[in-house]
C-alpha cells in the first residue's frame, strides 16, 4: 500500500470520526433542548401547549442521527473497499475518491438505520420521558 493510499484512508477515517461525533452530539442536544423547552414552559405560566414542543427535538434528532449513522456506514464501506484495492486498481478506480455510491447497496438503507437500536432507543427514551412528564403535569393541572 502506497503512502497516497494511506492518506486516502486517513481522509475517509476523518469523515467517519466526524459522522460519529455528530451522532453523539445529536443525542446530547435531544436531551438538552427537550429539557429546556419543558423548563421554559413551566417557568412561563405553566403552559402545557408550549411544553408539547418538547416532543419535537427527540423526533427531529432521531432522523438526523439516522442520517449521520447511514453516512458513517457508507464511508466505512468505502474505507473497506479502498483498503482492499491493490495499487493499480486504486489508481484506476479509487484515486482519492470520496464517492460512496459504489458501496450504497452493501449498506443498510436509511430507513432501516432509523430503527437501529443505537439510533432509535436513545431518542425514544427522551421522547418517552417527555411524554411521562407531560402526562403527570397534565394530571396535576386537571386535578388542581
Amino acid at each position: 500500500m502506497t503512502s497516497e493510499q494511506l492518506k486516502h484512508l486517513e481522509f475517509i477515517q476523518a469523515v467517519i470520526a466526524r459522522m460519529a461525533g455528530n451522532s453523539f452530539l445529536l443525542k446530547g442536544w435531544s436531551v438538552t433542548l427537550s429539557t429546556a423547552v419543558i423548563g421554559f414552559a413551566v417557568a412561563k405560566d405553566s403552559n402545557l401547549k408550549f411544553a408539547v414542543l418538547a416532543l419535537l427535538p427527540p423526533a427531529l434528532f432521531l432522523f438526523l442521527d439516522a442520517y449521520y449513522l447511514h453516512q458513517e456506514r457508507l464511508f466505512r464501506g468505502l474505507h473497506n473497499r479502498i483498503r482492499l484495492m491493490d495499487e493499480q486498481e486504486w489508481k484506476k478506480n479509487g484515486l482519492f475518491s470520496m464517492d460512496t455510491k459504489g458501496v450504497a447497496l452493501e449498506v443498510k438503507s436509511w430507513k432501516r438505520t432509523l430503527v437501529a437500536p443505537v439510533v432509535f432507543w436513545p431518542h425514544f427514551v427522551v421522547f418517552l420521558v417527555v411524554v411521562c412528564i407531560l402526562g403527570s403535569w397534565w394530571c396535576r393541572l386537571k386535578n388542581a
